[in-house]
Formats: structure tokens, sequence, C-alpha cells
């Protein structure tokens, strides 16, 4: 299991707002559903899954500026993948959590 955090940005555009770019990759997403499990946030997409998969999920993703008359897109890509234990999105922030819930307890017994 792997997760990436992915940017596409479109290069170009009449305007400089991306939303419309967005929403439509997230529809995308959803044909994906059941392979990924994914997280907008405001900077980017976060989309966790078999690594072959997320792949794909990127390049489908990446098409849709091009799909709506863009001619030049970069992505940016980042890949978390660790093999020695299965790894989450919701997984990784629950140790933070717990790091946080041990920090706030240590405060208050000092």
């Amino acid at each position: 299991m792997a997760i990436v955090d992915v940017t596409v940005i479109p290069i170009g555009t009449e305007t400089a707002s991306v939303s419309m770019y967005v929403a439509e990759m997230q529809e995308v997403l959803k044909t994906f559903d059941g392979k990924i499990s994914y997280q907008l946030t405001p900077m980017s997409t976060l989309i966790e899954g078999e690594l072959p998969i997320l792949f794909e999920v990127i390049q489908a993703i990446h098409e849709v500026p091009f799909k709506n008359g863009v001619s030049r897109v970069a992505t940016n890509i980042r890949i978390d993948d660790r093999r020695d234990k299965h790894a989450t999105m919701a997984g990784k922030l629950e140790a933070v959590k717990a790091h946080l819930n041990s920090t706030n307890e240590n405060e208050l017994n000092n």
C-alpha cells in the first residue's frame, strides 16, 4: 500500500482559478472507488492504494486539463511507499494523534 500526494497544475489557463479542473479530477477519482482511497486537501490530493493502480490514477487525473483545452500541465507527485508494514493515511494520522495525546498527558502530569 502506497500513499501519493499529487498536485496537477494546468498552465496557461484563462483565469487564475483551477477549481473547475480539481472538481473534474475528483470525479475521475470516483471512477476508481474500491481500488483507492483519496482525500482532497486545499493544496493537493492524497491517494492511497497499490502502486500500479496509483500510477493509472495519476495519469487519468493528469489528462483532465488537456481534455479541457489546456496545452501544458505540470504534475507534482510525492510517493510514500512503505513496505515493512501496512500503512494508511488514517493510520499515519492516528500515530501523530497518539503522540499529541501523550505529550498533552505529560504536560498535565508535570
